[in-house]
Formats: structure tokens, C-alpha cells, sequence
């Protein structure tokens, strides 16, 4: 765990560090977060792409790395957004979930599981505003490509802001007093989110990382259009009837400096990440 602790926090330096921001306008920015992320990639035994998509005259790319399973057509993808919004360093949204999906590359690679699947990481860009919710987002382009090629898809994880966490009293804020009941008030735990209709898919995966990880790992299944449910890569899975879900601490119901210019390394907790990783790496094997 001490290796990903310390490999987490030289990714997210190294993200967050890119100047200016890696938002949608500056193309440099962005393109030095692929050079990252696909050189990361290409260090492991696994096959490196980039697949890239035009938006307003402007070409963006995905970086996906793809491991190998047993005989089975199928896939697992997993993913997360590596474009921040506006001019923030995006620490927890999205550093967080990218070197998430990095690290989990290397437990793969290093570990060599014996995957029933083939297992497919992406790192996307265009899902901040003011792409969000479009065709134009990189998940959509990606989700929507799989459709086209008919690529079996099993389920796919979405990492989505996994670095925030607070052991203070009422640091959980909830959308509903209802939903209040059921969980901690502490921001101390990671949450498997999924929509309405995909309870058993969800409830799997938090059951497998609660296996892999000292994390307290929750689920919540909520209506689509339902606050948070629907407010990363995942939403694009769905219309293809793909069980997806979101990994997420829960964003700005528990972190202050969403979308803010403070979202930076050291209000993240890399031991917690450390962990998150670890669960979902664990889950992923028995999928």
C-alpha cells in the first residue's frame, strides 16, 4: 500500500502542476496530461492508444490502455476524466480519480490476476462544462465508439473525485434528510453510486472492495436525474444498457473546494486513495 501511497501523490503532483489549467481552451495543457497519462501507461503490459475526437475544430483525445483477460470477448471499463473546470488545479476533481485509474494499471500489471475479462482504462477529457451532458464527451465518444464496434461491455467503474475525506462531526452534507439516516456524518468513506435499477450490480461492487479494503465503503442507488447519480462518465454507459457505476467521496456534499482554485494536493488523503485503489482493484479481479 506505502508504494501506491507515494505513486498516488507523484501523479496528482504532476497533474496539478500542469500550467495553465488542463480545462477544454488550452490545448497545450491538455495534451501534457496525455503524454502523462499514456506514457504511465506504456511502462505496463498492456496495449496503449489514444483515441481522438474532434469538438469545435479542436482535437481532443482519450488515452486507453487495454489488459488482456482469458478468451472472453467481454470487457470491464474503467474510468476517469483527466480535464479540469475553469482555472483550478483540480486536485480531488479530477486528479483523484485519473492516478486512481493509473495505479490501478500497475496493481494489474504488477500482480498479473488471472482476469476472466479483458479490462479497459481510460482517461477522458471533455467532461467538465461546458461539454457536460453532451455528445462531445470523451466518455460518450468512447461509449458510443464500443456500441459502434459491438463490443461486449460487462459493467465499467467510473473514478470520480476519490481524494477528500474529514473525520470531523457533521463534515457530510446529504441532499435529502432521508438519505442523512442511513449514512455517517463523518466524510470518512467512499461511496459506490449507482442509478435506479442497477441496486444488485452496486451492491456487488461495494461488497468486493469491502473485501479488498480497510475503507468503510457505502452504495447508494438513486434516480438518474437524482443530484450526484449522474454527474460524471458513467451517465454515457447507460444508454447502452451497461451497468455503470461511479466511485466517488461525494464531491461537493462533502468537499469545500469543489471547482474551486483551493482544490489542491494537500487537502487530498493519500493513504484513504491508497485505499479506495486498493478496493476497486480487488473488485475488478472478481467481476
Amino acid at each position: 500500500m506505502t508504494n501506491s501511497k507515494h505513486r498516488l501523490h507523484r501523479d496528482v503532483e504532476q497533474l496539478t502542476g500542469i500550467q495553465p489549467a488542463r480545462n477544454y481552451q488550452n490545448m497545450e495543457a491538455l495534451e501534457t496530461a496525455v503524454r502523462y497519462i499514456k506514457s504511465e501507461f506504456e511502462k505496463l503490459d498492456c496495449e496503449v492508444v489514444e483515441q481522438p475526437f474532434k469538438v469545435d475544430n479542436r482535437t481532443y483525445k482519450n488515452v486507453v490502455a487495454l489488459f488482456k483477460g482469458q478468451s472472453s470477448a467481454e470487457r470491464i471499463v474503467v474510468g476517469a476524466h483527466y480535464d479540469v473546470c475553469g482555472d483550478q488545479p483540480g486536485a480531488d476533481d479530477n486528479a483523484s480519480g485519473v492516478v486512481g485509474l493509473l495505479e490501478t494499471a500497475r496493481l494489474l500489471h504488477e500482480h498479473k490476476p488471472d482476469l476472466k475479462h479483458n479490462i479497459e482504462l481510460v482517461a477522458y477529457c471533455l467532461e467538465e462544462p461546458p461539454f457536460f451532458a453532451s455528445e462531445d464527451m470523451g466518455s460518450a465518444v468512447h461509449a458510443r465508439k464500443l456500441h459502434e464496434q459491438q463490443v461486449m461491455v460487462r459493467a465499467m467503474i467510473c473514478y470520480e473525485m476519490i481524494g477528500y475525506f474529514s473525520d470531523e462531526p457533521n463534515s457530510q452534507k446529504f441532499p435529502d434528510p432521508e438519505l442523512a439516516k442511513h449514512y455517517p456524518n463523518k466524510g470518512n468513506f467512499i461511496v459506490v453510486v449507482g442509478k435506479t435499477g442497477q441496486e444488485g450490480y452496486t451492491q456487488q461492487v461495494r461488497d468486493l472492495m469491502r473485501q479488498h479494503t480497510s475503507i468503510d465503503v457505502q452504495s447508494v442507488n438513486l434516480p438518474a436525474g437524482f443530484g450526484l447519480v449522474g454527474l460524471s462518465d458513467h451517465r454515457n454507459y447507460w444508454k447502452y444498457d451497461i451497468n455503470a457505476i461511479m466511485i466517488n467521496d461525494s464531491s461537493f456534499l462533502r468537499n469545500p473546494h469543489y471547482h474551486q482554485t483551493s482544490d489542491t494536493i494537500d487537502t487530498l488523503d493519500f493513504d484513504k486513495m491508497a485505499a479506495v485503489v486498493e478496493g476497486v482493484y480487488g473488485a475488478l479481479t472478481k467481476l
